[in-house]
């Protein structure tokens, strides 16, 4: 097939499509056929793109009407294979899910030896070996510490869970406390999109549509974005110290006997950025928490699940969260799971009370998802591949600086393992972010798909809640370093393109 990669790519980033991990795959079928979409020039010698498809008749509702996203037919490793054999670079994992990359024969076979002995039980009524293999795994990843497992289908589902286990906690209590009724998250912040979850989310442009059907019950305080958040006087002990004070306002403000507790992304997605915490953050948070009796979860849908180098991104901030989510590198993409993690004490609680959670979901402990989660940790552990996120990490990091740190519209490079943003602004000097209306994230994502066959994660509102762009990039675990040099060389074609 003929290459759709941009003859601008490097001598050297053309052999390396010889690697292993990055090679050309063929289907089943034979060999790939060109790519069978309309072509329009776009003015540059060296560069096409392809031309949407509008009026779209699918019975699927897509986020866009009338545009139908490229159709996947196959994948292998680090790519997407579009219909017509076109081959797209992965390098965000879809959303920060493909933990091991696509296609892993050794997860293929262990859902299809699920699927022939128990495809579906009814958690409230039986269990499997396979629920509680992966139970067992999680707990034990925590030293105990987080003792069960309760186990969904989404991030969402998680996150809903965590909030029904925070108000149930508290009625189970020796000395129950039904005032606890409220939550204290960030603004910028995201924890789902069901109301409950939205609702506890921060990010204005994502709650507005439905700010009229939201619970009333959630307050936001500051993220932990020193990028813009921090001042030019203060030191990081400083910053920090500030963010505790206003944690510590907003529980007298609605009262701390009222709070169940407070949530936050350990490290923040996309409607930040792959923000880390300021050294310090977490624990100060938690000591408020701790001070007024309150819980402290932490989200790692998005960041957990050794997507920052360790299983679990809490284990580098000396913090043990009460609650904590876990959903998009637990399962790799194989299969739709997720889970709530509950620290000890917290079932000690429920233990001593009514004895059992309050809640269920008709999938949740589901076999085959949990089989596929259970391989995917299996490779991560014997093919150590956390220590390739540590060592790797780091490299990425500094190629991305490498290659755009000096760019008059990066305002920000950050993150950490394999979990980076790139944060665009108009102006360098004062951070002023673009315009929400140029659609800059959304324009670098769609000439990334289409002229260099390249997937980032686009975000906006990063800087407000409605301003600010960001791409985020969140290679599969088993990368290369051949795979991060064509990832960031790839990031660097598409930025300048769209940005000069």
């Amino acid at each position: 097939m003929r290459s759709t990669v941009p003859r601008s790519l490097s001598d050297a980033a053309r052999a390396r499509k010889g690697c292993i991990s990055l090679r050309r795959f063929s289907l089943t079928a034979g060999r790939h056929r060109p790519v069978e979409a309309e072509k329009v020039h776009d003015g540059e010698p060296n560069h096409t793109s392809i031309k949407p498809k509008t009026g779209d008749k699918s019975a699927i509702l897509h986020s866009k009407l009338g545009t139908r996203p490229p159709t996947i037919v196959g994948s292998n490793g680090n790519y997407l294979i579009a219909e017509g054999g076109r081959e797209i670079l992965d390098a965000s994992g879809g959303a920060a899910v493909a933990c091991i990359g696509h296609n892993n024969s050794r997860v293929n076979n262990a859902i299809m030896r699920q699927l022939q002995s128990v495809s579906y039980i009814y958690a409230p009524f039986f269990t499997s070996k396979a629920s509680e293999k992966l139970a067992a795994l999680l707990s034990e990843s925590t030293q105990h510490q987080l003792s069960k497992a309760f186990i969904v289908s989404s991030g969402t589902e998680a996150i809903e869970a965590a909030l029904k286990m925070a108000r149930q906690y508290f009625l189970e209590l020796p000395n129950p406390e039904p005032s606890r009724t409220r939550f204290i998250a960030r603004r910028q912040s995201y924890h789902g999109n069901t109301l409950g979850s939205l609702s506890l989310g921060g990010h204005a442009g994502r709650r507005a549509p439905y700010a009229p059907i939201l619970t009333t019950n959630v307050s936001h305080v500051s993220p932990c974005y020193s990028y813009r958040g921090k001042l030019a006087e203060e030191t990081d002990e400083d910053y920090v110290a500030r963010l505790a004070q206003e944690l510590e306002d907003e529980f007298q403000a609605v009262g701390p006997s009222t709070v169940c507790a407070f949530v936050a992304e350990t490290v923040s997605g996309t409607t930040l950025g792959c923000v880390p915490p300021v050294p310090g953050y977490l624990q100060a948070m938690k000591k408020v928490c701790d001070r007024h009796g309150a819980l402290f979860i932490l989200d790692e849908v998005m960041s957990g699940m050794g997507r920052c180098g360790t299983l679990h991104a809490w284990e580098q901030e000396g913090v043990v969260p009460d609650l904590q989510t876990v959903a998009k590198g637990l399962g790799g993409g194989y299969a739709p799971i997720g889970a709530l993690l509950v620290n000890k004490r917290v079932i000690d609680a429920l233990e001593q009370g009514t004895g059992g959670f309050i809640h269920s979901q008709t999938y949740q402990g589901h076999p085959v998802a949990c089989a596929a989660a259970y391989e995917v940790q299996k490779i991560i552990k014997e093919e150590n591949l956390l220590q390739n996120v540590r060592t790797l990490g780091e490299y990425l990091g500094s190629r991305l600086r490498e290659q755009l740190g000096d760019h008059k519209h990066v305002g920000d490079i950050r993150g950490r393992g394999f979990f980076w943003g790139i944060e665009f602004v108009k102006d360098k000097e004062s951070k002023e972010p673009f315009p929400a209306e140029q659609k800059i994230a959304p324009l670098i994502h769609k000439t990334g798909l289409s002229e260099y066959s390249v997937s980032f994660i686009p975000g906006t509102g990063v800087a407000d809640g409605k301003n600010g762009d960001i791409i985020q990039i969140a290679p599969p675990y088993n990368a290369t370093k051949a795979d991060i040099d064509l990832i960031v060389e790839r990031t660097g074609l598409v930025v300048k393109r769209v940005l000069g």
